[in-house]
């Protein structure tokens, strides 16, 4: 971890912190919204450490006692809400860790600071527990809820906090920082930012997975051979995805990605703008043998695949319905 200089993008969010902290005048509720891997955490954590750093400034130094503390996450007044339940924050989790242990004035510094992540899985009991202490918190607390479903919070509990949105951050600052940062190439990082769309934590993990890539080269091999498959081997596919631990939005990309590649090819025969550059000569024959219709009949059925899994459709039949599409088209 580092200081407010090293978040990539957010800059509303790292000058709201910077005026607040030089002004003195720090919210006693804070909630940060975005996906799942957007860096609410990670900043959530450098405004931690600024508060408590011993220095007062408006960037941690890291240098101090305290910053190292809080480098170490051994900071005694920078409380990681945690929960038992794996998929539950309970009212006992938060009575526990916040409401109660709240009243201990901070050990060294002038601010105590606690952190809930995942704060969409707080039950409704355990939001209200937390909107009682954000009623009327003592002057020392800092509370920062982080959250990926603004519409499972109770709209009292975000009328407390100071809601920070979390924005896409751009594709050119993305690509930069896995180019530079990871040492990820060229061709590499552009397929990591365009699965991303703007998040930058899902193109570093993807940019060191594994899994990721033995998916892509699985998917990229049916839609190569996609022609010559008959539906045994098609439902053999789709029991293959099933073994990777990466989520199945993230093989329905790999699919809507390759078409929209199909498609622009086909619109402008440019190879430059294609994100499967490496892949040209299966994008080409792809494009000749199919009509723009049918290449947005497979686009659409990527969506209305992913719409089923989310709406709980049998995951075998849902790919099964998406393939033959594919195959028809």
């Amino acid at each position: 971890m580092a200081g407010f200089q090293d978040i990539i993008g957010q800059e509303h969010i790292k000058e709201h912190f910077m005026n607040a902290l030089e002004q003195q005048r720090v919210s006693h509720g804070y909630l940060f919204h975005g996906e799942r891997k957007s860096g609410k955490e990670f900043i959530a954590k450098i405004f931690a450490m600024a508060l408590q750093c011993e220095k007062e400034g408006i960037e941690p130094c890291q240098q101090c006692h305290s910053c190292k503390q809080a480098l170490s996450s051994n900071h005694p007044d920078i409380i990681l809400v945690t929960h038992e339940k794996p998929s539950s924050i309970g009212v006992e989790d938060i009575r526990l860790q916040v409401n109660q242990d709240i009243c201990i004035k901070p050990y060294k510094s002038s601010k105590k600071v606690y952190i809930i992540n995942d704060g969409e899985m707080m039950t409704i009991q355990a939001q209200n527990a937390l909107l009682k202490t954000l009623e009327e918190p003592p002057d020392y607390a800092v509370i920062m809820l982080l959250v990926s479903n603004l519409s499972a919070i109770l709209p009292t509990l975000i009328s407390r906090c100071i809601v920070m949105n979390m924005h896409p951050v751009e594709d050119k600052e993305i690509k930069k920082y896995l180019m530079e940062k990871i040492k990820v190439p060229d061709y590499q990082a552009n397929m990591c930012v365009a699965f991303a769309r703007g998040n930058l934590g899902k193109a570093k993990a993807l940019a060191s997975s594994e899994d990721f890539d033995k998916m892509k080269e699985e998917a990229v091999t049916v839609l190569r051979h996609m022609d010559d498959l008959e539906i045994g081997d098609l439902n053999a596919a789709i029991k293959r995805i099933q073994e990777f631990k990466l989520d199945i939005h993230d093989y329905l990309d790999i699919l809507m990605i390759w078409y929209r590649d199909v498609l622009l090819f086909k619109a402008t025969n440019d190879v430059n703008e294609l994100i499967f550059k490496e892949e040209i000569s299966y994008i080409h024959k792809r494009a000749n043998k199919s009509a723009y219709e049918g290449i947005e009949r497979i686009l659409n059925a990527i969506d209305k695949a992913k719409a089923r899994l989310n709406a709980n459709v049998n995951f075998d039949l849902a790919m099964e319905l998406l393939m033959l599409t594919i195959k028809e088209n």
